[in-house]
């Protein structure tokens, strides 16, 4: 249990920042609003604001490294050993008759 409650906190860490971000983004550039509202409501306003602009943003993911060669390897020999299994088959086929 304790380690899904560290990679939530993780989570709700990477939203947090995503937020502020946004939300220095918007008050450098609604600076000029600041002065005909005040500070408070401004703020609110700007939160309000980034929690509504990063409702979809998702943290991207670490990439997932598979490993694909070995299996695949693997397939790849199987399928010549039962191609050259049915040529054979079909050879003998030929030659007996």
């Amino acid at each position: 249990m304790s380690t899904k409650q560290v990679t939530e906190n993780k989570k709700e860490a990477s939203k947090e920042t995503i937020l502020k971000k946004i939300a220095i983004q918007l008050s450098e550039a609604l600076s000029s609003l600041k002065e005909s509202l005040g500070e408070k409501k401004f703020q609110k306003r700007i939160k309000k604001a980034a929690k509504l602009l990063g409702e979809g943003i998702k943290p991207a993911a670490p990439k997932k490294q598979s490993e694909s060669t070995k299996p695949t390897a693997v397939k790849n020999a199987a399928k010549k050993t039962k191609v050259s299994t049915t040529i054979k088959k079909a050879a003998k086929a030929v030659s007996a008759k």
